[in-house]
């Protein structure tokens, strides 16, 4: 067996891992990189840190340190009291105001599961109290925060963004970001149209019935320890946040501090930092690693007793998963591995036929593991395949793949199907966890099929 085949049954080896146990993906790749790096590759700890990706590390911490300010000083809150306010009694506007919401979340920054977290206990409250499909609203939650997910200053598009430019691919950032929300947004009107969301345009209520009960996140079920999700371990402090007692809502209740609640001002602060956020990465090209961090400490300190705990709600074993994840690729890229398999799946008989390969591959990998770890895996696989004369559009290829890889995080055994899951009210549980898996298992053999026509044949 040659060293190329061994790390590669490494890498499908701590897919598995991290599916069967609940073991953080990154410690198994940190571990991984120091054994074959030093053991099949004959490499040092120097050059196998070598791949150690300091710059996504830094764009991960201030993201998502500068998102925890922003749902601890209430604004988050803010923001989604507004929207529901601007639905003025349309019951059927209400799905897709939380499909807006949870693409915004993400948009600016917050990793997917966040984003579910904090809307699906909101959308399934609704749906309960005015008589909505349950699945419906909890589908286009889960939509809505991967259609916003490819952003330039989000999670998935700093992470992809990051990897296609180090491989000295074609980059355009709107084309991905763009391909999400369209696909996703397309779904999500097929699904409003299929269960039943027609009959609601002729339903109203009063404005002023804001007001439900927020069903509580099921505490000690985190997704990587019962759903098999690597990427979940990083929600437990998030579920924690947001679900902070039995009777607490992020509608109804007020937050952990009653003082941030009633500053305003420092809620329109906040949403003048992220939106110099987008400004100063979009326009002006400054690092989104340290313009987040930057801005995170402004806000911290305009009220620094009341962001102490911003620091500890970073979502640390998810940084750990990608950047572990990045380690190995990088020791994979030293070896040569990578120029391997791209040169391999170039070989076969068509290049189309090798671009839907790899979508499928990261739709089923992802479907049960973790998202954020396709994306910085299979990505850099393909970049040889890419840099070949096969007349596939690269720009077109990771669109593909970006779509391919996160829209199957539908599925029950990923974070974002079990707080769907977690959060309905209503339902027989064991029915309802069929239609999540029968929906997941269809979006994993339809979504590829689509996202390579639509980007990379036509």
């Amino acid at each position: 067996m040659t060293a190329h085949w061994l790390s590669i049954y490494t890498l499908g080896g701590m897919f598995v891992l991290a599916t069967v146990l609940p073991i953080n993906m990154g410690v198994i790749a940190f571990v991984g990189a120091f054994l074959v790096g030093t053991l099949v590759a004959g490499m040092n700890a120097k050059a196998i840190m070598a791949g150690f990706p300091a710059d996504l590390f830094l764009t991960l911490v201030g993201i998502t340190y500068l998102f925890a300010l922003a749902q601890n000083n209430g604004t988050i809150d803010w923001m989604v009291k507004g929207a529901v306010r601007a639905v003025r009694g349309r019951i059927a506007a209400i799905p897709w105001i939380m499909f807006f919401i949870a693409a915004l979340l993400t948009g600016v920054g917050a990793v997917s599961p966040a984003a579910v977290a904090i809307i699906a206990p909101i959308a399934l409250g609704f749906a309960a109290r005015y008589n909505i499909n349950p699945l419906m609203m909890g589908l286009l939650v889960i939509h809505g925060a991967q259609g916003g997910g490819f952003s330039p200053i989000s999670i998935y598009g700093g992470i992809t963004n990051k990897v296609v430019a180090a491989a000295g691919l074609p980059l355009n950032p709107l084309v991905t970001m763009a391909a999400s929300l369209a696909v996703n947004l397309a779904v999500a009107a097929l699904l409003f149209v299929m269960m039943g969301g027609m009959k609601l345009t002729r339903q109203r209520s009063e404005a002023r019935n804001t007001g439900f009960d927020v069903p509580q996140v099921a505490h000690g079920q985190g997704g990587a320890q019962v759903y098999g999700d690597a990427e979940g371990e990083s929600m437990a402090e998030e579920r924690r946040t947001a679900q902070p007692g039995a009777d607490d809502s992020l509608m109804d209740a007020a937050p952990a501090s009653q003082e941030v609640q009633g500053q305003r001002w420092y809620q329109v602060a906040t949403v003048i930092g992220l939106l110099a956020l987008a400004v100063l990465t979009l326009f002006f090209k400054q690092d989104i690693g340290f313009v987040s961090i930057t801005i995170g400490l402004i806000l911290t300190l305009l009220a620094p007793n009341l962001q102490k705990r911003a620091l500890g709600q970073v979502s640390w074993p998810e940084i750990m998963l990608i950047v572990g994840v990045s380690t190995f690729v990088g020791v994979m890229d030293k070896m040569g591995t990578i120029d391997f398999v791209g040169h391999s799946v170039a070989a076969l008989t068509s290049p189309l036929v090798a671009a839907l390969l790899l979508c499928f591959v990261g739709a089923v990998i992802s479907a049960f593991a973790s998202s954020t770890a396709v994306l910085g895996s299979l990505i850099p696989l393909a970049v040889p395949f890419l840099q070949g004369d096969t007349g596939v559009s690269a720009i077109g290829f990771i669109a593909a793949m970006a779509v391919s890889s996160t829209i199957v995080d539908v599925s029950p055994f990923s974070t974002n199907g079990a707080l769907v899951l977690a959060n309905a009210r209503g339902v027989n549980r064991d029915a309802f966890f069929r239609q999540l898996m029968m929906y997941g298992a269809a979006v994993t053999l339809i979504a590829p099929v689509v996202v390579w026509l639509l980007f990379v044949v036509l």
